[in-house]
């Protein structure tokens, strides 16, 4: 850590100067209550405050007549997070999981022990206080799968007004959007656009009616400030007597009856003391997210029967738990330049950045971490509306700190550092990140142990089908035209020739070498999802049904990233919402339709007529 503070007291320091600065200090924006002493009992139980969490609790507490605790394992956001420019700095800090994954030969080969970092946010908020804030809804097509697979209910047209109830959360003590345009960009952000133009791609608004071209990132932004679905959500509702959030709770085991098959409490303990409980009069939520979600309901004895086995714990329900893991992995090209017009840390870290900042909420610490142009494209020039590659433009690298603290966030060893990105030292640069949007390939986890602390095993198994790098690949291609039109040529843009080390053997810009740079420099952008997935009764692999209940196991459902049957073609935040927004209000319309206290029903896979199992 003693080579991150040099920067880091500059941002610090700054990140409380603009506190006071700042002009948004209604009681209406302060951070939730931190209640110290739980009620015995509560009608729902959530675990998790993140980016489902955070929508539930605030959803289901706004019937006065309902009782929620809000269990959550991180602590409050901080001034830092809250700044969007500095979002590079909040990985491998106290508010970040740091997962990794576990060794592998064919991807994430320039990391340390060969194993990729895994950011998760553990804070209010959760990854949407930590991520980059960008709002993309993925393709009407994703969701019309998710119909056409069995789940009634999720096509398109289903979810889309959830979509729009979260993109301002209709608080009328909020005067703007949550979503919005960064409200400063450097020159190269329209380039990007022109570039795209130059190819023949469409400009416009990727999250409109068609998805297919480029456009200017929308995010999770308030007043310049970051707007996590903590303070979109939790904030508004953080005087509201039947809610109760208590931070720095851990979730250890789902209380679950082992004859009557139905959720009654969660344990929990705070600060690693002696266990606690709370109990549930209708449901337990898990909305931990698609690592910790899978993890506790093993633990609970939900999983595959052989692996609960394994550590001698007894099954409650066997189920494929942790399997059809999936997340957007990426690679992508970096172009030099010979203007001075990119993104380096000696631009943000300054106080006159902080300054401008702070008071005109703007300058370049209102960008989305530096991400200033997004890109939908077909890897085959398919002429049908359904990207498989996505392109996040970049004004910079994990080299344009000079070495401080980005490449440590990747995991990369020493060498990566000294032979490769040093290179760029001092020197104006940008990267198109290339992110297969729809992977073939699938990665599981697993527990290590039965202690809850002990983080699982995840294998990622990125590139496990070739068909995923074939695809990458040709995205790559597709981003090297785009830094070598006539547009950036005006920036004196050129591919960054220094060759990657582990493919000195292949010549720059082949396919081969694009194969070999994306298996050592492997990035995730962090859209874990699918390990809880939701399906039809009929589908071996599903673990909730439509209505997002665990199946065999009645008062329990898990509401996040988890419950996709395949990712959304795009970043994933805004669909974790809109799953939050559905999950709420299926929730509310079942309690609503059925007497008081009623006993939740168990949702059963098996042979029986559909019907059977769709109004369950």
């Amino acid at each position: 850590m003693a080579e991150r503070t040099a920067p880091f007291w500059i941002f610090t320091i700054m990140a409380y100067i603009s506190s006071y600065l700042s002009p948004d200090t209604s009681n209406i924006d302060k951070a939730p209550i931190d209640v110290k002493t739980l009620n015995l009992e509560y009608d729902f139980v959530i675990v998790g405050g993140g980016s489902a969490g955070s929508v539930l609790a605030s959803r289901l507490s706004e019937d006065p007549n309902v009782t929620v605790a809000l269990l959550e394992a991180g602590g409050q956001e901080t001034k830092i997070s809250m700044i969007p420019g500095l979002v590079g700095y909040l990985q491998l800090s106290d508010m970040d999981w740091q997962y990794k994954t576990e060794p592998s030969s064919t991807s994430c080969l320039a990391m340390i022990d060969h194993r990729c970092n895994f950011p998760r946010g553990k804070v209010i908020g959760g990854s949407s206080s930590i991520n980059f804030m960008l709002y993309v809804r993925g393709n009407k097509r994703d969701y019309d799968q998710w119909e056409w697979m069995g789940n009634r209910g999720w096509g398109f047209d289903k979810i889309l007004p959830f979509f729009r109830m979260s993109e301002d959360n209709q608080n009328p003590s909020f005067l703007e959007d949550r979503v919005s345009e960064a409200a400063w960009r450097t020159r190269l952000s329209s380039t990007f656009l022109d570039a795209a133009y130059e190819l023949g791609y469409p400009v416009g608004d990727c999250n409109g009616h068609h998805q297919t071209g480029f456009m200017i990132p929308q995010g999770y932004i308030r007043n310049g400030y970051r707007c996590s679905n903590a303070r979109g959500f939790l904030r508004p509702a953080r005087d509201r007597p039947n809610l109760h959030v208590a931070l720095n709770a851990f979730a250890t085991k789902v209380l679950i009856h082992p004859e009557l098959k139905r959720a009654y409490g969660v344990t929990f303990n705070r600060n690693k003391r002696s266990d606690l409980k709370v109990l549930v009069r209708r449901e337990v939520i898990l909305s931990a997210g698609a690592l910790s979600s899978p993890q506790l309901l093993m633990l609970s004895g939900i999983g595959p029967a052989s692996h609960l086995a394994e550590h001698n714990i007894s099954v409650i329900q066997d189920l494929p738990v942790g399997r059809n893991l999936q997340d957007h992995v990426a690679s992508g090209p970096i172009f030099t330049i010979t203007e001075p017009v990119s993104l380096m840390t000696n631009l943000i870290s300054t106080f006159p950045a902080l300054f401008q900042f702070a008071t005109l909420g703007t300058g370049p610490l209102t960008t989305f971490g530096g991400v200033e142009g997004l890109g939908f494209v077909s890897s085959d020039n398919a002429t049908y509306d359904w990207p498989d590659i996505e392109f996040q433009f970049l004004s910079g690298s994990h080299g344009s700190d000079d070495g401080d603290f980005f490449y440590k966030t990747l995991g990369l060893k020493r060498e990566y550092w000294d032979d490769y990105y040093r290179y760029l030292h001092k020197i104006h640069h940008f990267t198109i990140i290339t992110k297969l949007l729809r992977p073939l390939s699938r990665g599981y986890l697993q527990l290590k142990s039965t202690d809850p602390y002990e983080y699982p095993e995840i294998i990622a198994n990125y590139f496990d089908k070739e068909e995923d790098m074939h695809v990458l690949v040709k995205g790559i291609k597709i981003a090297v035209e785009l830094g070598q039109t006539e547009a950036f040529k005006r920036f004196g843009a050129k591919l960054f020739e220094h060759q990657l080390p582990g493919c000195t053997d292949y010549h720059i810009n082949t396919e081969e070498y694009w194969d070999c740079y994306s298996r050592h420099l492997t990035l995730t952008i962090y859209h874990y999802s699918g390990t809880a997935k939701m399906g039809p009764y009929w589908d071996p692999e599903s673990v909730v049904d439509p209505q997002l209940r665990v199946y065999g196991v009645g008062g329990l459902r898990v509401i996040d990233a988890s419950i996709f049957p395949t990712i959304p073609s795009g970043n994933t935040n805004a669909p974790v919402t809109m799953v939050a927004e559905k999950g709420a209000h299926m929730i509310q319309e079942y309690y609503e339709s059925v007497p008081s206290n009623p006993v939740p029903l168990i949702p059963v896979k098996g042979a029986f007529n559909n019907k059977g199992n769709d109004e369950l």
